[in-house]
C-alpha cells in the first residue's frame, strides 16, 4: 500500500491500471477528464490497450468488444457521456460482460451545467448495472479494486462512482494498493463466457417474445441474488488490505441508527461526510440522530435497508437528484422499500445540491430543527 497525495481522478486511473485492465477504451469529458487522460500515460508502463474513440457510445462498444473477447475491461465518464452511452449500457448488461466503468457524476442539461448532482447515473439505474457509490476518494480507490471482482464473480458490469469536482479534483492522502497486493486480492481474470473459435459461443443474440421474458428475468433474479458477491468482496478486501474498514451496501455512521437514533438521515456520495459533521454537532447537543449513507444503489438492498431504520422515528432523505414530475429518486426507492414491511417511520425528503448548488452543514442542521419543530 502506497501513500499518496493525489487528484481524485488520477487516483482512480492510476488503481484501474494496477488492476490489470487490459483494455481501456474512453473518450474525455469533464470532470472525468484526468482519468483517461492519466490512462493514456500509463499504458507504456502497463502494458494494455489504451483506445482513444470519437465518442462514448463508441467507447462502450469499444468495451463490449473487448469484454466479449475475453479482456478485462475499464472505461470512465460523466454526464452527457453517459447518456450519450445508454443504447449499449443495455448491451453490456446484457450481455453478462462484467465491464467497470468510473462515473464522476455531474449535472446534465439543458441548461448546461458542469457541476455536481447524481441525475446522470441516477437516470442509467435501469440500464442492467450494478451502482456503488463512493463518499471520499479513498473510498472510490478501494471501490474500483472491488468493483472488478464483484463484475467477475457475477457477470454483471459496474458503475463506480463519486462526486464531480467535489471528489474528482480534490487533493488529499490516499493509499493505493500496489499492483502485487491487487493481485493476491484480485484473481486473474478468466471469464466464464468469451468469444473464441475453439468454443463458439453466441452473444447478443435475437430473442422472439417466447423467450425475452425468460431471460430478463433471469437476469432479475441473478442481480438480486448478487448482494452476498458484493458482501464478501467488502469483507475480503476489509482483511486483504489491514484491516480498513469495508461498507459493503450500507453505513450505519456511529452505529447511531442501530442503537435507536429518533430521526435518521439517509443520503450518498460527499454529501453523506456533510451530514457526518451535522450529526456530530447535533448529538454533542443531545439531540437521537444518526446516519445511514447508501453505498450500494443497484441492486438496491431493500431488506438490509429496512433493518438499519427498524429503530427510527423519522427519516430525513437529502438527495442531489429529482424525477422531474414526481419527486426525488432516493425517496421513491426508500419508500418502495417500507411497503409491505412493519417498518414505518415518518419520511421528509429534500432535494437539494442541484447543479453544484452547495449544501452545508448549516443547512442539513437547519433541515433537521425544522423537521424537528414540524413534529
Amino acid at each position: 500500500m502506497v501513500r499518496q497525495t493525489i487528484e481524485g481522478n488520477i487516483a482512480v486511473a492510476e488503481t484501474a491500471a494496477r488492476c490489470n485492465a487490459r483494455v481501456i477504451p474512453a473518450y474525455p469529458i469533464s470532470p472525468s477528464t484526468h482519468i483517461p487522460e492519466r490512462l493514456s500515460q500509463l499504458q507504456v508502463e502497463y502494458g494494455f490497450d489504451f483506445i482513444p474513440v470519437e465518442g462514448e457510445h463508441s467507447a462502450m462498444s469499444a468495451a463490449i468488444g473487448a469484454s466479449a473477447a475475453g479482456a478485462r475491461t475499464f472505461t470512465a465518464t460523466s454526464s452527457q457521456g453517459l447518456l450519450y452511452m445508454h443504447e449499449v449500457l443495455h448491451n453490456a448488461s446484457g450481455m453478462r460482460l462484467p465491464i467497470v466503468m468510473a462515473v464522476a457524476n455531474r449535472s446534465i442539461g439543458a441548461p448546461l451545467n458542469i457541476w455536481n448532482d447524481w441525475m446522470d447515473s441516477f437516470t442509467q439505474r435501469d440500464t442492467g448495472w450494478m451502482q456503488f457509490y463512493a463518499k471520499n476518494n479513498q473510498e472510490i480507490v478501494d471501490l474500483v479494486v472491488q468493483s472488478f471482482k464483484i463484475a467477475e464473480a457475477t457477470e454483471f458490469p459496474v458503475m463506480a462512482c463519486f462526486d464531480g469536482f467535489v471528489l474528482t479534483h480534490e487533493v488529499s492522502p490516499v493509499d493505493i494498493p500496489t499492483r502485487e497486493e491487487i493481485d493476491a486480492y484480485l484473481p486473474a481474470f478468466k471469464p466464464k463466457h468469451s468469444l473464441d473459435v475453439r468454443n463458439p459461443e453466441t452473444f447478443g443474440a435475437y430473442a422472439a417474445p417466447d423467450s425475452y421474458q425468460e431471460i430478463k428475468l433471469q437476469q432479475q433474479n441473478e442481480m438480486n441474488a448478487a448482494l452476498p458477491a458484493i458482501e464478501r468482496a467488502a469483507t475480503d478486501f476489509e482483511r486483504a488490505f489491514g484491516g480498513r474498514k469495508q461498507y459493503a451496501l450500507y453505513e450505519d455512521y456511529g452505529g447511531y441508527a442501530a442503537a435507536g437514533a429518533r430521526t435518521v438521515f439517509f443520503t450518498l456520495g460527499s454529501l453523506a461526510e456533510t451530514t457526518e459533521v451535522a450529526v456530530d454537532a447535533l448529538r454533542k447537543r443531545g439531540e437521537s440522530v444518526g446516519l445511514v449513507r447508501l453505498r450500494c444503489l443497484r441492486p438496491f438492498p431493500k431488506e438490509a435497508l429496512v433493518r438499519a431504520f427498524s429503530k427510527a422515528e423519522r427519516v430525513i432523505i437529502v438527495e442531489k437528484d429529482v424525477s422531474l414530475g414526481f419527486e426525488g429518486i432516493l425517496a421513491s426507492e426508500l419508500k418502495a422499500a417500507f411497503y409491505g414491511s412493519s417498518v414505518a417511520p415518518k419520511i421528509t425528503a429534500v432535494v437539494n445540491g442541484l447543479g453544484g448548488r452547495e449544501v452545508t452543514v448549516r443547512d442539513v442542521t437547519a433541515l433537521y430543527e425544522k423537521n424537528k419543530q414540524a413534529g
